[in-house]
């Protein structure tokens, strides 16, 4: 660009001209051979380590030169040159405290930034480490957990879940052994040749709830007897008495009559009827008998709370057992990992500094060096200590403004103000 306007210069100014352009005549020639010297490059990492490390000190050295050389242009003509020289002589040592203030702040967010990742890797093998020891531990937690819940007071759900169960069973065999007759009996009040699809489960949940009326019947009887209520005694009594016979003669004595081959074949002779029914009444005492004493007394009061909506357990026992609940594994890793953010946002304000300062010093430096050559004086004082020094536009073009002196108004020039 310089030579073409040598080239258009005439021959009696070309030595006056290049004489003035001598101060800047280098300057473009140090441009070129500075922006080769990013373009050849042996590999995509050297491009970038020279554009992270020397791109924007360059960029400051290359407006530096620009300003102080077209500065000298200027001295004849200002006033103040001394102040001038001096102020554009710290705006250099300012450019070079930026520059080395630039590349430790690089190496200074590098190390916090592998601090924090560090940080969070260690939190996320923390977690990680947690959740593996807790997976191995369960075993061994789950039953810890059931042993100290099983010897707390409370629901005996063990019985209840062992009563649901024999319930079940008990009504599964009668319908297995109840099925062929009642099938004939539904053949013969309907008139079809097979008994209905539904016959079999219909008769399976009829069985089931006669069989835990059966136990809620001898919890009663149980009860009225403890709290020596006896008239409510005597008609649970003969309640349960109908309860036996009719559980012995529908159900249990079908039962002994589908092992009375087996019996005939033992003892040499058929069974009578009175030997069947007294079988089927000791079996069915016998079998109330034991499932009583073993879970049935202590299943059937929960069986009736749930049924009635009523609580399942004594109070003094619930708040026993909910008195100190244990807190899962993960809310102390949850704790931690929430006061790790709360750090990471405290500092999110610092990390913003790190980042953004290295470059800032170098904008500011930079602009200094225009505002040196325009103003006469720098707008920014180096190096910043943090995000709030660098003001917004509105306050740097404030302290540039000169101020203005307020002279004394008269009373008709204050009127007259006022009445603008």
């Amino acid at each position: 660009m310089l030579a073409k306007a040598f080239q258009d210069v005439p021959e009696t100014w070309k030595d006056l001209f290049e004489m003035l352009a001598a101060l800047v005549s280098w300057i473009p020639g140090m441009q070129e051979a500075l922006f080769d010297f990013f373009t050849d490059s042996s590999s995509g990492w050297a491009a970038a380590g020279k554009a992270l490390f020397l791109l924007m000190p360059i960029l400051l050295w290359l407006s530096a030169v620009w300003c102080t050389q077209l500065l000298l242009y200027t001295l004849p003509f200002r006033s103040g040159r001394l102040s001038v020289s001096s102020t554009m002589l710290l705006a250099w040592w300012d450019a070079a405290r930026m520059i080395w203030l630039y590349w430790v702040g690089l190496v200074r967010l590098a190390g916090v930034t592998v601090g924090w990742v560090f940080m969070l890797v260690r939190l996320g093998v923390k977690l990680l480490a947690e959740a593996v020891r807790q997976i191995v531990m369960m075993p061994f937690t789950m039953t810890g957990r059931m042993t100290k819940s099983y010897f707390t007071p409370g629901v005996p759900w063990i019985a209840f879940l062992m009563l649901l169960f024999w319930c079940l069973l008990e009504a599964l065999i009668f319908t297995y052994t109840l099925f062929p007759t009642v099938s004939e009996v539904m053949i013969d009040l309907a008139g079809a040749d097979r008994a209905p699809k539904l016959t079999w489960p219909l008769l399976y949940f009829f069985l089931f709830a006669l069989i835990m009326g059966s136990f809620a019947c001898v919890h009663t009887l149980a009860e009225s007897f403890s709290k020596r209520e006896y008239r409510f005694l005597v008609q649970m009594i003969l309640v349960e008495v109908f309860v036996m016979l009719f559980e012995v003669l529908f159900l249990y004595r079908e039962l002994v009559d589908s092992i009375t081959p087996w019996i005939a074949q033992q003892t040499g002779h058929k069974p009578g009827l009175v030997f069947t029914l007294g079988l089927a009444t000791f079996g069915w005492i016998g079998v109330r008998g034991m499932n009583w004493f073993l879970f049935g007394r202590y299943g059937a009061p929960p069986l009736l709370a749930f049924i009635s909506r009523q609580p399942l357990a004594e109070p003094g026992g619930v708040e026993r057992m909910a008195s100190a609940p244990e807190p899962p594994w993960w809310r102390a890793a949850l704790e931690d990992f929430k006061r790790e953010i709360a750090w990471l946002h405290e500092r999110s304000e610092e990390f913003l500094e790190y980042l953004a300062l290295p470059v800032l010093h170098l904008l500011a430096a930079a602009l200094n060096f225009g505002m040196i050559l325009v103003t006469s004086r720098p707008v920014f004082s180096l190096p910043f200590k943090s995000l709030k020094d660098v003001m917004e536009t509105k306050e740097i073009l404030a302290r540039l403004r000169p101020h203005v002196e307020l002279r004394p108004q008269s009373p008709a020039q204050h009127a007259r103000e006022v009445e603008r």
